[in-house]
């Protein structure tokens, strides 16, 4: 295989001679270690090797979750090195391979990335590699020095003692001879220098910063043939005939051919371009029998008429949904609210992408921003007709996926293997998504809609909530349905509220499924993306109707000992403070607050908005987050102001409109993303905590929104139960 590039030799992660020191975990979760010499190509990686030390002293870090740009390859590099005292600037970082056993998501069971785990599930693991190899090493110095271990130092990637010191290299013969402790010594969190340091530099800052970064687009392999495809315009059509005498005129064009599913046709290019071009003028004709041929609004209203009826399934443990009813019908005031919020792709920077290449033994190598190798390497094997081991992942940089390289179908990877497959399996193949593909392409955030009845006392107290939510499943149907849907309940239909942690007499909440041939997914934030919104919004609507502050209002429901309402509430104390929640604005500006847990993570976030001619200019946004102990505050800033930015430009502005069944939206002018100028200053505050860390890549997004709503109401006075905000006439400066 050939790459043009210069990070190739880089990510070899050794040296072309020498000796390496592999060290990890055997397939019980045991640390184990082996010795190789690189020149004579020993066989090193038996056993899920997380550290890698070279003869020259180099020390790599494999990485088992992929980077999209939520800072994998410098959080978890930080939990070796916090551990093995080495290097910062020379300890290098190398992607693992697909490895289901060896390099399983603690919290999946299975390799991937997601949900917001990567250091969660990482932190012990990935410290106790380097603890193991930092024991190790200093025992091996004492053998080779005579000398006691407690009298030998580890510091900045030297070990000393006295006026002797080596670098790792040097001793890594005699380490390997060693017995590994199974448990080493951890450090104390007073001990740590690497582990919360602040404005540490980014492992991937320079090769991103300087054009060396390897990203799936980038791949290029010898004899490779582009493929694209002619999709059905509407989702469930299949395919019924198709011809290509326009396309054989397009220079590079050299074949099309159906995708045994019927739902495309794969079109072969000497490039990427003529596979476009060949591809617009292909003529292919569709059945829609079986197809979705709805347009947005059959589909929105559909969604609401289903809320007038009872749920199929009822949710909160300790809420009765009809009885809740009845108590809200006698209460003294109520607030009855319907929103619907749509469609919503994710629409990375990168689209979807991927090189399949064969070997001469009859395996393949799979090159792609690879988010989830457990699923796709057995989906590969089973397509292509191969015997798992002889299946291949190389994983690079991906640029942004908020959730859409993991599918549970593998859908682009399954799209390739028949693409190379009906090619022959002789040519490597590599298949492009446009942005186009992307946008028209499903696999969307399901679109939803809640009603939500609240019920006050007199005293301007909530005496009871009933919540009907109706939205697509993610996980039915698929190989997650078995651990998260439960007595016929998707929890991701109803994370956030179902769980949430505000302690409200009365609270019920029903769910049912909608069904559409539209393919849905986890979206930057799941369950969270909508749910948050509406429980967040109808919190201010409780409060405006009860005629109380909305901070306040939030905190009387959080009085509990108990952990989960404690940190909830200690976010939004912190940013109702740094937002100078009580200090009086100008005229014409306002404040929203909202807040939210997801992911384990609690986050309060308050926008500050002002209005000239009546658009709306977000002027400052306050974020306060609780992620347990902080491995990285930079990255974990970098993650709130990302997360903020995606939930915002999400709110503002962005849908996925169907008309008769097919996408209104081609490119970015239709879903326009975020920009520079649309937020002010984005300030953020990481609460002080000796907890566990969690995740930080999607808790920002949530309570976005609908602090900006909130802000939006506060002024304006009107609630905005539909989303996007400019559905509502909302214009933003």
């Amino acid at each position: 295989m050939t790459i043009e590039t210069t990070r190739r030799n880089l990510l070899k992660g050794v040296a072309a001679t020498g000796t390496a020191l592999f060290i990890g975990y055997n397939t019980n979760g045991i640390l184990n270690h082996t010795i190789a010499n690189a020149a004579e190509n020993l066989d090193v990686t038996s056993f899920n090797p997380f550290v890698k030390i070279a003869s020259d002293g180099t020390v790599t870090v494999i990485i088992k979750h992929f980077e999209m740009g939520q800072g994998t390859t410098t959080g978890l590099t930080t939990l070796v090195a916090e551990e093995l005292d080495a290097n910062w600037e020379n300890i290098k970082i190398e992607f693992a391979p697909s490895d289901n056993e060896k390099y399983k998501n603690l919290a999946f069971g299975a390799q991937g990335t997601g949900g917001s785990t990567a250091i969660a599930n990482s932190f012990i693991q990935y410290r106790t590699a380097g603890a193991a190899v930092r024991t190790l090493l200093i025992e091996a110095a004492s053998k080779k020095w005579s000398i006691s271990s407690k009298e030998i130092s580890i510091e900045n990637g030297l070990i000393k003692a006295g006026n002797k010191s080596a670098h790792f290299g040097e001793v890594i013969k005699e380490a390997a001879a060693l017995p590994l402790p199974e448990k080493p010594n951890l450090k104390t969190p007073d001990q740590f220098k690497l582990i919360g340091k602040a404005n540490m530099p980014r492992k991937d800052n320079v090769d991103k910063t300087d054009g060396t970064a390897m990203f799936a687009m980038d791949v290029k392999v010898p004899n490779m043939v582009y493929a694209v495809i002619l999709r059905s315009p509407r989702f469930g059509g299949t395919l019924v005939s198709f011809q290509t005498d326009e396309a054989k005129r397009v220079k590079g064009f050299i074949d099309a051919k159906p995708m045994p599913s019927k739902d495309g046709i794969a079109v072969y290019a000497s490039s990427t371009w003529a596979a476009i071009s060949a591809k617009r003028v292909i003529e292919a004709k569709w059945d829609y029998s079986k197809a979705e041929n709805r347009s947005t609004k059959q589909i929105a209203d559909a969604h609401l008429e289903v809320l007038k009826k009872t749920p199929n399934f009822q949710t909160r443990k300790g809420g009765d949904f009809e009885k809740t009813k009845q108590a809200i019908s006698t209460s003294a005031k109520k607030v009855e609210a319907e929103f619907t919020l749509p469609y919503l792709a994710h629409a990375p920077m990168e689209p979807l992408n991927c090189v399949i290449e064969p070997h001469s033994d009859g395996g393949i190598t799979l090159h792609d921003g690879c988010q989830f190798p457990g699923i796709v390497h057995p989906t590969l094997a089973k397509i292509i007709g191969l015997k798992p081991e002889q299946v291949k992942i190389k994983t690079y940089y991906a640029g942004g996926s908020f959730g859409r390289r993991a599918t549970a179908k593998s859908d682009y990877a399954v799209e390739a293997a028949f693409a190379f497959k009906l090619f022959g399996g002789k040519k490597a193949v590599k298949l492009v998504w446009t942005r186009e593909d992307d946008l028209a392409g499903g696999y969307y955030r399901p679109m939803a809609a809640h009603r939500v009845e609240i019920g006050l006392s007199d005293k301007g107290e909530i005496s009871a909530w009933n919540h009907h939510i109706v939205t697509q499943s993610i996980i039915k149907g698929t190989p997650f349905e078995g651990a998260l849907v439960k007595d016929g309940v998707d929890h991701t239909s109803v994370e956030g509220v179902a769980d949430a942690e505000y302690e409200i007499p009365g609270f019920s909440v029903g769910l049912t499924d909608w069904t559409s041939k539209i393919p849905v997914l986890w979206w930057r934030s799941v369950g969270h993306s909508h749910s948050a919104y509406v429980k967040e919004v109808s919190m201010d609507l409780a409060a405006k109707a009860a005629g109380k502050d909305p901070v306040q209002f939030r905190l009387n429901y959080l009085k509990s000992d108990n952990k989960d309402q404690k940190r909830l509430a200690g976010v939004i104390k912190l940013a109702a403070k740094k937002a100078d929640w009580e200090k009086p604005l100008p005229k014409g500006w306002a404040r929203g607050i909202a807040a939210h847990k997801s992911f384990s993570t609690y986050v309060a976030e308050v926008v500050e908005i002002s209005s000239t001619d009546g658009n709306i200019k977000i002027e400052r946004v306050v974020c306060a987050v609780d992620c347990g102990l902080a491995v990285n505050p930079d990255v974990i800033k970098a993650q709130m102001e990302g997360g903020i930015g995606f939930g915002l430009g999400a709110i503002m502005r962005n849908q996925i409109t169907l008309a008769e069944g097919e996408v209104e939206q081609a490119n970015f002018p239709d879903y326009e993303p975020l920009r520079i100028n649309d937020i002010g200053k984005i300030e953020v505050h990481i609460t002080p905590s000796v907890e566990a860390p969690t995740g930080v890549g999607e808790p920002g997004v949530p309570p976005a929104g609908p602090a900006l709503a909130n802000a939006i109401m506060a002024l304006k006075g009107t609630p905005l139960l539909t989303l996007p905000l400019n559905e509502n006439g909302v214009d933003f400066a």
